[in-house]
């Protein structure tokens, strides 16, 4: 069992940044790919980053690319998404996401929510125009 809890939402003007953070509790963190997701009534679901165990690989949203940066702190038990240049697009819940892995996945990311396993509460972030 692992708890996530999110941190870092809030409301910004447009071009602003947040980090956003993913404290894990329970089992090794460093044995969990990670992901964070963002949600809209609109769009649903999306995986906007994803992290592998090792670290060493990582996703983006196409959307993204550019703007956010997903990193992980295995000694923090934390994962982190900083958004810059955040667009009124962007207003959504964003919720981090793990999934245990075996190390024969180390590098691997995923980027379905139906592969994770634990999910945080959410955060709420906002840009304004």
């Amino acid at each position: 069992q692992v708890q996530l809890v999110e941190s870092g939402g809030g409301l910004v003007q447009t071009g602003g940044s947040l980090r956003l953070s993913c404290a894990a509790s329970g089992r090794a963190f460093s044995t969990y790919a990670m992901g964070w997701f963002r949600q809209t009534p609109e769009k649903g679901r999306e995986c906007v980053a994803a992290i592998s165990r090792s670290g060493s690989n990582t996703y983006y949203l196409d959307s993204g690319k550019g703007r956010f940066t997903i990193s992980r702190d295995n000694a923090k038990n934390t994962v982190y998404l900083q958004m810059n240049s955040l667009k009124p697009e962007d207003t959504a819940v964003y919720y981090c996401a793990a999934r245990d892995t075996s190390p024969f996945d180390g590098n691997f990311y995923y980027t379905q929510q139906e592969r994770y396993t634990y999910w945080g509460q959410g955060t709420q972030v906002t840009v304004s125009s």
